[in-house]
């Protein structure tokens, strides 16, 4: 018999009870005030319970859970159902969400082992790479990162996630000397304007929730550069070995002068801007050339997404950026 309690809400629960039944609406009421409607596609009982299989109608995105909560006792993070006006899902539509959700975790999956192997490959070379590149007697690395802000004022959510790390050069030291990054910074064109001597540039956060050292002119978007440390040799192979598979990552040479390169035409790009759910719109079509856009314009790329009833690939933004990302791309839409 399985038996949950729940201090805050100062309630308590029993798992050996069925509360809803297939087929069957619930809600999941997550963090930032996020709200999914999930439809209850299976149930099984086990000895600490009934665990209940939640797919939601529109991405075929899965979660389980042990417990789901009457809606009026709602608290906090967590799965609900309407006790009193409880909507269902026709039984052939969820056999078929079942089928897609089914295909989506495949792919996934698929996805998953790729992205594995490619990693591995990636160590190997980037290893061997390293080993020829790497003083004997360096302790430390000087990276450039390049970071995507997903930072959200209306819930006071403040972040960011790197999209890509660079090598710009190695250190016999641990010391965080803004002189020396700032030359590092020169040896590639994405950090390059951070070779400029700026006092605003230089950011001194070792403190508790600070950043640390680094160049950069945003915190939570765009280039930083920082340093660091990895003990010896062998520690900064083991740690940078999948970055420098890549050899466009690694940048520990001086430039060669600058020559302009043929900017790449996205005059025949087309895409087109849909309504993804309640919250976000999403934009399908000739993405790549726009990437750079799509980016700045605090954009989602996402591999798997659903679009005319097929997998495609495509960018997703809060339905409170769609103006703006209209009138962005309104020489390219459809």
């Amino acid at each position: 018999m399985g038996k949950v309690t729940l201090l805050f809400a100062g309630k308590s629960y029993d798992t050996d009870v069925q509360n809803v039944r297939e087929n069957q609406i619930v809600i999941f009421d997550g963090p930032y005030n996020m709200r999914q409607r999930m439809v209850v596609a299976g149930i099984e009982h086990t000895q600490s319970g009934y665990n209940y299989r939640l797919i939601d109608p529109e991405t075929a995105e899965e979660h389980t859970a042990d417990l789901i909560r009457p809606l009026r006792d709602k608290f906090g993070i967590g799965h609900y159902y309407d006790d009193e006006h409880p909507e269902f899902i026709d039984a052939a539509e969820v056999a078929a969400l079942r089928t897609r959700a089914d295909a989506f975790k495949a792919e996934q999956e698929a996805a998953r082992r790729a992205a594995a192997e490619d990693a591995e490959r990636l160590r190997t070379i980037g290893a061997e790479r390293l080993r020829q590149i790497v003083p004997d007697n360096a302790v430390a690395v000087i990276i450039g990162e390049q970071h995507e802000s997903e930072c959200d004022p209306y819930t006071d959510y403040f972040g960011s996630r790197i999209v890509r790390t660079v090598i710009l050069g190695f250190s016999t030291h641990t010391r965080d000397l803004f002189p020396e990054m700032r030359k590092a910074a020169a040896r590639f064109e994405g950090t390059a304007h951070l070779a400029e001597r700026n006092a605003e540039y230089e950011h001194r956060e070792k403190y508790s929730m600070g950043h640390g050292y680094y160049l950069g002119t945003h915190r939570y978007s765009g280039w930083q550069v920082s340093k660091e440390s990895c003990r010896d040799k062998e520690g900064i192979i083991k740690r940078f070995a999948v970055v420098a598979g890549n050899p466009d990552n690694v940048c520990i040479e001086n430039p060669a002068p600058v020559q302009t390169a043929a900017p790449e035409t996205v005059a025949d790009a087309r895409v087109e801007i849909v309504e993804y759910s309640a919250k976000s719109i999403a934009v399908f079509g000739d993405t790549k050339p726009l990437r750079d856009t799509l980016r700045d314009l605090n954009g989602l790329f996402r591999a798997y997404l659903t679009h005319d009833g097929t997998r495609c690939a495509g960018w997703i933004f809060s339905k409170r950026r769609e103006q703006e990302v209209r009138s962005a791309l309104a020489a390219y839409l459809k």
